[in-house]
């Protein structure tokens, strides 16, 4: 242990500790708490969504992937692209009619109270689960950088993380999330030109051993209906549906990533935070999929053979090899792509816990009791999330580990989105009844197929089991303005005008 090491990222720690709980004097409300007041600038909100959905696992998890393969899991980034113009078209103008605060109370409009609360509890059994993943991911840093064991580490990014998200609720996730994603950028950036530094020959060399070794190749345009094709995670047809159909049901039905969206003064600023948030992660994954290359020409030039765990590989390397006070400042980069995505999962799990379950079921209590049931929800997630990250350590490669858990319900859900946004015929019990189609095709179907075929897998027998399920039972339309009045427990805006000027 370096103590200059040690100190950048004790005062990188206390620092974002500090900086989030300075926003404990602006939540006042349920809607300061859970949406940030509606006052964040898009950019700001665009760069939150890029820290949720990206989190450890990327930061040493994508690296690995091109150590081991090439750059086709960048096709995934062309369906993320399709599945965020998706989104905009579909489920923004349903969520900016009224004033909602979770995407779940949409499903209440269309099908009524029984699906709202069946699409909430996939999210949090989800997000529980997945973050989980995550926060044993960045126990990985913690364990190479303090030499801890896994429970004394992830204990201490979860405590931190819970004590700013307690206090400050969205405007702190919001906020912190800009000024991590700017650290983790950076200390990618700087490992990206140091270990180009490190590498006899630089850029020119690691052309000459990357390039015959194919380790840029990005497009496999095989097509085939044989079992093989469906077992490639990273093929164009994989990488463009699969991608499509996963971002349309993270980015547009679960929670995690939609309250970012409800979190923008208006609909034109939340479609353009979306939109441009693509950008950004564009340009990341590419990034740290570069870094997992010149790791392999630096291994391969010492002969070196691949470390037995790939995702300890970035660390561990950054640990060794970098300078003193480099390496404890990429190293505190990872921890805050970490402390984001937890924060943020924090303050979505507390959400739908209070205003999709306890609120319905206590209507009309003063603000300050269900903003202190806000906060309390936020600490009992954090106990779970804990749980579920010392459980994860048993469930093999953690980026992979992650999207598999996620996309297994991410189809289900997405799947009675679109059933609630395209169809009228379908009602409650044929929705519910569609989701566990949903969920028994995906699982009889995961051993026979790549992870990045979950969702649309789940999503067409949702959809399909759920329509075809209307004919069989006999239940009322809805109305062809179903969508556009407001849940009875949550007010509408009294005009558009009105909306803008928030």
């Amino acid at each position: 242990m370096r103590p200059v090491d040690l100190g950048v990222i004790v005062a990188y720690l206390i620092f974002i500790t500090w900086f989030g709980a300075q926003f404990k004097e602006s939540q006042k409300s349920l809607k300061d708490y859970f949406l940030g007041g509606r006052g964040a600038p898009w950019w700001a909100i665009a760069f939150s969504i890029v820290s949720a959905e990206t989190s450890t696992l990327t930061v040493i998890g994508t690296p690995a992937i091109s150590f081991a393969g090439n750059f086709t899991f960048l096709q995934l980034i062309l369906g993320y692209l399709l599945g965020r113009i998706v989104i905009s078209i579909l489920f923004l103008p349903q969520y900016f009619r009224g004033e909602l605060f979770t995407a779940y109370e949409l499903m209440q409009r269309r099908f009524g109270p029984h699906v709202r609360k069946f699409t909430a509890g996939t999210f949090l059994v989800l997000r529980s689960l997945a973050e989980g993943v995550r926060v044993f991911a960045v126990s990985i840093v913690v364990s190479i950088v303090l030499g801890t064991g896994e429970l004394v580490s992830i204990a201490v990014i979860v405590c931190l993380t819970l004590f700013y998200t307690f206090e400050g609720g969205m405007t702190a996730v919001i906020w912190t999330d800009v000024v991590q994603m700017i650290l983790y950028v950076g200390g990618a950036l700087l490992s990206f030109f140091l270990l180009l530094h490190l590498i006899p020959g630089g850029w020119p060399h690691v052309l000459a051993v990357a390039v015959p070794a194919h380790k840029f190749q990005i497009f496999d345009f095989r097509f085939s209906l044989s079992e093989a094709f469906f077992h490639r995670n990273y093929s164009f047809w994989a990488g463009l549906l699969g991608g499509c159909f996963l971002t349309t049901a993270s980015h547009g039905t679960e929670q995690l990533l939609v309250q970012r969206l409800l979190s923008a003064r208006n609909q034109r600023e939340s479609r353009l935070a979306l939109l441009s948030s693509w950008v950004v992660v564009c340009f990341q994954f590419a990034l740290f999929l570069v870094i997992g290359v010149l790791l392999y020409v630096v291994y391969r030039d010492a002969g070196r053979p691949a470390p037995a765990d790939p995702d300890r590989i970035y660390p561990q390397f950054i640990w060794a090899h970098l300078p003193a006070g480099l390496a404890g400042l990429v190293m505190a980069a990872i921890l805050a792509a970490a402390m984001s995505n937890l924060s943020a999962a924090l303050n979505a799990l507390a959400s739908t816990t209070v205003m999709d379950f306890l609120k319905p079921l206590r209507p009309g209590l003063p603000e300050r009791v269900y903003l202190g049931l806000a906060r309390w929800a936020t600490v009992l997630w954090g106990a779970v999330l804990f749980s579920v990250g010392l459980s994860a350590r048993h469930w093999g490669t953690v980026l992979e580990a992650g999207l598999t858990i996620a996309s297994i319900l991410y189809g289900a859900l997405l799947g009675v989105f679109l059933l609630g946004v395209l169809t009228r015929r379908p009602g409650e019990w044929s929705a519910i009844i569609g989701m566990s189609a949903g969920w028994a095709a995906t699982l009889v179907l995961r051993p026979h197929v790549a992870y990045t075929w979950y969702v649309l897998i789940g999503s067409v027998a949702t959809f399909a089991v759920g329509y075809g399920a209307s004919f069989l039972i006999h239940e009322a339309p809805a109305p062809p303005d179903s969508l556009r009045h407001p849940p009875v427990d949550v007010p509408a805006r009294d005009s558009r005008a009105k909306l803008d000027q928030r």
